[in-house]
């Protein structure tokens, strides 16, 4: 179990790595010139040789050079300065990830209810025309673009119905709304794949053995099959999860919270290149973070996969 443990942990370290070598090198590669458009303004009186000096300090000598020292820097825990306010990169990620881990932890948990709720009950149904149409709802929900539902929901439940405030209104009542969009769309894939694997494990020959012992056919789903689907099921939910952060820029921009996901968009429009790459890199661990807790679930869920791991 060590060595795969440790394994499992130098793969996620290779992840961090090439996700953090290809962004940088395409953040070098954007048009135009982030430093240019902040500082060669003529009110701040710049000389060309003073821009020059803060290139290099952003930058380094050389792209192998900045390549280093930036790499050096995230090793650290050093992220840089952001070119466009001149702060900490560290800060202003430790502003905005709060309010974006609430948002996403919420968004997580309510995308896990429906996703089971919806295969629970397709697979419990009896009625062909229902279960055809439960099992419809997902391609439904991963169709939907997030801004367009996230516009939908406020004009129904703010500017219609009054239940929830526009501005002001309490942290529930500010979370009610974006939560609802950002787990629509994540809870489809879940409710897919845990919807076939409850049939396919429905197919197994045990089944009929347990409900010729007189179990119920709600019992059947609950005590046996669920505990046996669950382990693909776990699989995308872990894939969703570390999605979400970047599912949270659209969402955030639509009812104006300050997260990730609004500091992700002021960094592109600003060509804050330090900012962008920090955010690239913060979704990159969150999402290697979480498969690794997957991957070390997986032979404790299921004992057979104990002898694989050793």
């Amino acid at each position: 179990m060590t060595r795969y443990l440790l394994s499992r942990a130098g793969q996620a370290a290779l992840v961090l790595w090439a996700a953090f070598t290809a962004s940088y090198v395409l953040l070098q590669l954007l048009p135009g010139d982030s430093i240019l458009i902040k500082f060669q303004n003529p009110e701040l009186g710049l000389s060309p040789q003073q821009i020059a000096e803060i290139r290099s300090y952003y930058a380094g000598g050389s792209p192998v050079a900045g390549y280093v020292q930036t790499l050096l820097g995230f090793l650290t825990g050093s992220l840089g300065y952001s070119i466009d306010t001149g702060t900490p990169v560290a800060e202003r990620l430790a502003e905005a990830l709060p309010e974006t881990a609430r948002l996403a932890s919420a968004a997580f948990l309510l995308a896990v209810v429906i996703a089971v709720v919806i295969a629970f009950a397709a697979s419990y149904s009896t009625a062909s025309w229902l279960r055809g149409a439960l099992l419809s709802v997902p391609s439904l929900f991963v169709s939907v673009p997030a801004f367009w539902l996230g516009i939908l929901l406020i004009q129904i439940f703010s500017f219609r119905l009054g239940l929830v405030p526009v501005i002001g209104g309490s942290e529930p009542q500010q979370l009610v709304l974006p939560v609802l969009t950002l787990a629509v769309p994540i809870s489809a894939p879940i409710a897919q794949v845990l919807a076939r694997a409850i049939d396919q494990v429905y197919a197994q020959p045990f089944v009929p053995v347990i409900a010729a012992r007189g179990a119920t056919r709600w019992w059947i789903l609950w005590r046996h099959v669920a505990r046996n689907a669950v382990l693909p099921a776990l699989t995308v939910a872990g894939l969703t999860f570390g999605e979400l952060i970047a599912g949270s820029v659209v969402t955030e921009t639509v009812f104006g919270r300050a997260g990730i996901g609004r500091l992700t968009e002021q960094a592109v429009n600003a060509q804050d290149t330090p900012v962008m790459l920090a955010v690239v890199v913060l979704a990159a661990a969150v999402f290697v973070l979480v498969n690794l807790v997957v991957d070390v679930l997986f032979p404790i869920l299921d004992p057979r996969l104990k002898g694989a791991a050793a």
